[in-house]
């Protein structure tokens, strides 16, 4: 015996495909997303902050010379005169929350503000 898709059968695929893609598009990358910002902090102090949609460099000339390239809708600590030269190695960065920390120099290169949602609120 062999089974055959009736009209109600096909509705149901139908209703099942459109609820799985309106229960996934809320997770989608949004193209409204704003740019972004590069904070730079150092002894917890704000220095600057910059968008990531321009492309340039920062210096900072403490007890070590930290230089922050912004590239492309990322950043990065390229160079640094610390001890090990960590940050360097940190890589590039570009979503919000992630940061790259120069512990000699006591200095932080954060992004925020690129991802429209909020993961969670406390108080």
């Amino acid at each position: 015996m062999r089974l055959k898709f009736q009209k109600g059968d096909w509705i149901a695929v139908g209703l099942v495909i459109v609820l799985a893609v309106c229960v996934f598009l809320p997770f989608l990358p949004s193209s409204a997303a704003q740019p972004g910002a590069v904070e730079i902090w150092q002894n917890g102090v704000l220095l600057d902050t910059f968008p990531l949609d321009r492309d340039g460099e920062y210096i900072i000339d403490a007890s070590f010379r930290n230089v922050i390239t912004v590239r492309d809708g990322q950043a990065a600590i390229t160079e640094s005169t610390c001890p090990g030269a960590d940050c360097v190695h940190s890589g590039w960065i570009r979503h919000t929350g992630r940061s790259i920390v120069c512990l000699p120099n006591r200095t932080e290169v954060r992004i925020v503000g690129t991802d429209g949602d909020v993961d969670f609120v406390v108080g």
